[in-house]
C-alpha cells in the first residue's frame, strides 16, 4: 500500500511539473475545419474529413506550421460533409455527423468522441490531452480496463499492444529478439478495440505506451514537428483500416509471378551459379518463379553495373533464365561507395547527396560493406531521373524488379547519433529519417513506371514508413538466431505476429525470410525439422521466399529427401492455391485488407481469439495453424465460431469455440476451411503462367439447406497495369444447399478480359451420398468413372464423376464465359 501511495504521489508531481493546453476562449470555423482558441495561445484544429475520420492538430504556438507536407495521407477529402455546425454550450462545444458526436471542453480543454447513440469512444485523459514541452508534444488518453490496441505495423512481440511500449525509429536489427523494438519499419497506426484508430502523422521519433504509465491512461508523443493525428471511427477493425488505406493509398498490385516461389542466399552473386541453381529446381519439379541476387551482383555500391568475373554474359543469363519461367530480381542500396568509383564523383559533384550539417560537404557514411559511402539524397528533385537512369541499365538487361535493401539508411539506429548532422534537402535527418526508404521507394516505383510504361513494378523493402503500399512490398528483415540458427524457433514463431501486424500496417504482400536469415547452418539434417516448419508457414506469405546470410544454401534439397518432399509438397500447396491467392490480392489492392489476418479481425468478439498469435487467417476462408515448436507433432488449434472442415482430408469437422488438438506429423500443415465456403485451386505449375488455359477447380464445402456458399474469382492479364482501370475478369459462384441437393450457379463478369477460351472449370462437392442426377443448364451430365474423368483437355463435354472414397462430386463443365447453373438431385 505505501507503494503506491508514493506511486500516485509521483505522478502527481510529475503531472504539476508540466504545462497543460487550458482554457478555450473562443472557436473560428473554415469550411469542414474548426479551429479552437486557448487563453495561453495554444490552438486545437479539428478537420472533419468524413463522418467518421477527424485530423486532430495540435500546436502550441497556434501558427500551424509544418516543415513538409505529409508524406503518408494522399487523399483526406474523404467525404462532402457540407457545412460544419458548431453548437457553444457554457461548457463545451459540439460538433455532429452521421457517425459521431464531438465534444470540446472548454475549461480545461479536453476532446471527447462519442458514437451516435452518446457512447463514449475516446477521450483526453482529463486536461492531459495534448501537454507541450518545448518542441515536443505527449497526448494522454483514457484506457478502460478492457481496451485492447493492435496495429504499428511491423512489430515484435504479441498482437496485442496494450501494456507494452513501442518507439518509430527505423533500424538496421539483424537477428532480432521476439521483444525487440525499433526494428526495421515504422507506421505510426494502431487500433482499439473500442472501434477507433489512431495515425499520428509524425516522421520524427515518436512513442507509444499502451498502459505502461498507469491503467488509466495510455500515451502517444511526439519530439518535434507537427503533432498531427488521424482519429477513424469505424463498425469494426476491417472498416477502420479500409478508412486508414483511403487515407494513405491503395497498395500496389504484384505481378502474377511475384507471388510465387522465390530462393535466395547473401552470396547469389554468380551467373554460373543462378543457371545451376534454377536448372536444378526444374530437374526435381519444385516450383519457383524468382532468383533473387544480392548486393554482391553489383561491380560497385550502386552503379547498376554487373560484376566483372561473377557474370559473363548477364544478358544472355537472363534470357536463358526467362525461357525457363525465372524471373530474377537484385538488390538495390541507398548508397554509393567512395573508393575507386566514378559514379561518386559524378554524384558528389552534382550535389546529389545528403550532406554533413557541420561542413556542408557530403556525410560520409560507413557502410557494412564497400567502406565509406555517400548517402543518396532522394528528395532532390533532380535525383529522380539521374537514378531511374541506372537503375534500368539491369531492367533492360531482362532483370524484373528490385529489393531495396538497408533503407534506414543501415548502421543508422538509435544509438547512432552522429547520423542526426546529416542534412536532407527538404530537412535534417531527425524528421526524414523515418520517411528515406519512403523517398527511395517512390523513386524507384515512378521511374520505373516512367520507363517500363504499363508494367507493374516489383519491389521489395526493408525499411519505410506508413504509405510504403503505394510504392512497394516488404520482407520482415533479418530474422533468425544469429547464435544458434537451430535454436531459431521463438524468432520463427513470431514471425506470424510480426507478419500479421505488417498486413495491418498496409502491408498486405510481405514475406518472412524462409530459414532465418541469419547463423551459419553447419548441422543440415538438425535444421532440417525448422526449415521444414519454416516453409510450412512461409508459403502462406502472400510473396514466399527462402533466404539465408553468407553462403548458406537453403534450396529444399540441402536438408535431405524428407525435407525436401515436404518442402516441395508445401510449395505446391501454394502453387494450387494461386486462384484463392490472387483473388485476395485484387481485394487486398481494393480494400488495404491483409491477406494473412489476426484471427481478432475476423472474430473481434470472440475473447480467445484476441490471444492468438500464431495462428492467422488466410483470406476470410482458411484457418491456418503452422506448427512453430520443435518436436511437436500434436499441435493444440483453436477454432473460432463456426464450423471447420480440415482441408487437408477435406471431410473431418470441428465445431468452434475451443482448441483442440491435430496431428501434425512433419508431411502436414493444419489448414482448415470454414463451412459454407468455396475455394478456388489450380494445377501444380512450375511457375505461374506456365499454363494458360489450366482448369480452376471450385472446391466447395456446402452450407445447410436453405443457406448459400459463395465466392468470387478474381483473374487479370497479371504483369501490366491494366488493373487500375479495372480491366479483369471475374466469375461468380454460389452454391444453394436445397432439400434434395445443390443448385450452383457460375456468373460471369468480364471487363475486357477472360482467361481462356479453352479451360474447364471443375466443381468438387463434399456431400455424404452419390447423387441420383445432375443436370448443367438443363441438360443432364454424362456420369464417368473418375479413372475416366479427364479436366485438362476435354472441353466440349460436361461430365461428372463421383469419388467414393473423399465422399465427393466431381463435375466438369467447359467455360464458356456464359452463366452455367448446374442442379445436383440426391
Amino acid at each position: 500500500m505505501k507503494i503506491n501511495k508514493q506511486f500516485f504521489l509521483f505522478i502527481g508531481l510529475f503531472f504539476s511539473s508540466l504545462i497543460f493546453a487550458g482554457e478555450i476562449t473562443s472557436f473560428t470555423k473554415k469550411g469542414n475545419e474548426v479551429t479552437f482558441n486557448c487563453k495561453d495561445g495554444s490552438k486545437l484544429s479539428l478537420t472533419i474529413n468524413s463522418s467518421s475520420v477527424v485530423k486532430v492538430w495540435f500546436d502550441q504556438p497556434g501558427k500551424f506550421s509544418r516543415q513538409n507536407p505529409s508524406f503518408a495521407v494522399v487523399n483526406d477529402q474523404l467525404e462532402n460533409v457540407g457545412d460544419i455546425s458548431v453548437n457553444e454550450e457554457p461548457s463545451a462545444y459540439e460538433i455532429f455527423t452521421s457517425k459521431i458526436r464531438i465534444r470540446v471542453n472548454k475549461n480545461p480543454m479536453q476532446l471527447q468522441i462519442f458514437d451516435k447513440w452518446q457512447k463514449l469512444i475516446f477521450s483526453d485523459f482529463n486536461e492531459k490531452g495534448h501537454v507541450p514541452s518545448g518542441k515536443s508534444v505527449k497526448s494522454y488518453k483514457n484506457l478502460r480496463s478492457d481496451e485492447q490496441f493492435f496495429g504499428l505495423g511491423e512489430k515484435t512481440g504479441t498482437l496485442n499492444r496494450r501494456g507494452k511500449n513501442y518507439k518509430m525509429w527505423n533500424s538496421d536489427k539483424p537477428c532480432y529478439s521476439t521483444t525487440e523494438d525499433p526494428i526495421a519499419k515504422s507506421i505510426p497506426f494502431f487500433m482499439s478495440s473500442y472501434n477507433y484508430g489512431i495515425f499520428l502523422d509524425n516522421t520524427y521519433k515518436t512513442e507509444f505506451k499502451f498502459g505502461t504509465e498507469s491503467q488509466d491512461y495510455y500515451s502517444f508523443e511526439a519530439p518535434d514537428g507537427a503533432f498531427v493525428y488521424y482519429f477513424i471511427f469505424g463498425k469494426d477493425y476491417k472498416d477502420i483500416q479500409k478508412q486508414y488505406i483511403t487515407l494513405t493509398g491503395k497498395p500496389i498490385m504484384p505481378p502474377k509471378w511475384a507471388l510465387g516461389f522465390a530462393q535466395s542466399r547473401g552470396l547469389y552473386t554468380k551467373e554460373d551459379q543462378a543457371l545451376e541453381i534454377a536448372a536444378e529446381f526444374r530437374k526435381r519439379q519444385i516450383p519457383i518463379d524468382i532468383i533473387y541476387q544480392d548486393i554482391g551482383w553489383t561491380q560497385n555500391l550502386q552503379d547498376f553495373e554487373w560484376r566483372k568475373g561473377n557474370y559473363k554474359d548477364p544478358k544472355g543469363m537472363l534470357k536463358k533464365l526467362r525461357s525457363n519461367g525465372f524471373k530474377m530480381i537484385v538488390s538495390q542500396d541507398p548508397v554509393i561507395s567512395k573508393k575507386d568509383n566514378k559514379q561518386y564523383i559524378e554524384a558528389n559533384k552534382l550535389g546529389y547527396f545528403v550532406k554533413d550539417i557541420r561542413t556542408d560537404k557530403t556525410y560520409e557514411m560507413p557502410w557494412p560493406w564497400g567502406g565509406n559511402c555517400g548517402v543518396v539524397d532522394f528528395t532532390i528533385p533532380e535525383v529522380a531521373d539521374w537514378w531511374g537512369k541506372y537503375q534500368q541499365k539491369p531492367l533492360d538487361d531482362g532483370v524484373s524488379g528490385f529489393w531495396t535493401d538497408m533503407g534506414e539508411p543501415a548502421w543508422s539506429n538509435e544509438e547512432d547519433v552522429d547520423r542526426l548532422n546529416m542534412k536532407h534537402k527538404i530537412g535534417m535527418h531527425d524528421e526524414i529519417h523515418n520517411v528515406f526508404g519512403l523517398t527511395w521507394d517512390k523513386v524507384v516505383k515512378e521511374q520505373f513506371e516512367k520507363r517500363n510504361p504499363n508494367k507493374r513494378i516489383f519491389q521489395m523493402t526493408r525499411s519505410a514508413y506508413a504509405g510504403l503500399q503505394r510504392y512497394t512490398f516488404g520482407w520482415t528483415n533479418d530474422s533468425g538466431n544469429g547464435n544458434d540458427v537451430l535454436d531459431g524457433w521463438a524468432q520463427m514463431e513470431n514471425q506470424v505476429a510480426v507478419g500479421i501486424s505488417a498486413g495491418l500496417g498496409g502491408i498486405p504482400f510481405w514475406t518472412t525470410d524462409i530459414s532465418g536469415y541469419c547463423g551459419d547452418i553447419t548441422d543440415y539434417p538438425a535444421m532440417a525439422e525448422l526449415y521444414t516448419r519454416w516453409m510450412q508457414f512461409g508459403v502462406f506469405c502472400p510473396l514466399s521466399r527462402a533466404h539465408h546470410e553468407g553462403d548458406n544454401a537453403v534450396e529444399p534439397w540441402m536438408f535431405g529427401e524428407v525435407a525436401e518432399k515436404n518442402a516441395k509438397a508445401a510449395i505446391e500447396l501454394k502453387y494450387q492455391l494461386f486462384p484463392y491467392l490472387y483473388t485476395y490480392s485484387r481485394k487486398a489492392h481494393d480494400t488495404g485488407l491483409p491477406i494473412t489476418r489476426g484471427l481478432f479481425m475476423e472474430y473481434p468478439k470472440d475473447q480467445e481469439a484476441i490471444r492468438i498469435d500464431n495462428q492467422f487467417m488466410f483470406g476470410e476462408e482458411i484457418l491456418v495453424a503452422p506448427v512453430l515448436k520443435k518436436g511437436e507433432r500434436v499441435k493444440r488449434v483453436y477454432f473460432p465460431e463456426g464450423e471447420w472442415i480440415d482441408f487437408n482430408d477435406k471431410k473431418t469437422e470441428y465445431l468452434g469455440g475451443e482448441k483442440l488438438p491435430y496431428k501434425a506429423p512433419l508431411n502436414t500443415i493444419p489448414i482448415f476451411v470454414k463451412k459454407g465456403s468455396i475455394v478456388p485451386m489450380m494445377p501444380i505449375m512450375q511457375y505461374i503462367g506456365e499454363k494458360k488455359d489450366y482448369p480452376v477447380t471450385f472446391h466447395i464445402f456446402p452450407n445447410y439447406e436453405d443457406e448459400k456458399a459463395s465466392f468470387t474469382l478474381y483473374e487479370d492479364e497479371g504483369e501490366n497495369q491494366d488493373y487500375l482501370k479495372d480491366i479483369f475478369s471475374m466469375t461468380h459462384i454460389v452454391c444453394t444447399t436445397v432439400t434434395n441437393g445443390y443448385n450452383i450457379d457460375i456468373i460471369p463478369d468480364d471487363k475486357g478480359f477472360h482467361q481462356s477460351d479453352k479451360r474447364n472449370f471443375v466443381l468438387s462437392i463434399l456431400t455424404e451420398n452419390k447423387p441420383k442426377a445432375i443436370s448443367v443448364n438443363n441438360k443432364d451430365a454424362v456420369f464417368l468413372n473418375m479413372e475416366t474423368l479427364d479436366i485438362n483437355k476435354d472441353i466440349s463435354n460436361i461430365q461428372w464423376s463421383w469419388d467414393e472414397n473423399g465422399k465427393k462430386i466431381i463435375i466438369k463443365v467447359p467455360d464458356t464465359r456464359k452463366k452455367i447453373n448446374v442442379k445436383i438431385n440426391n
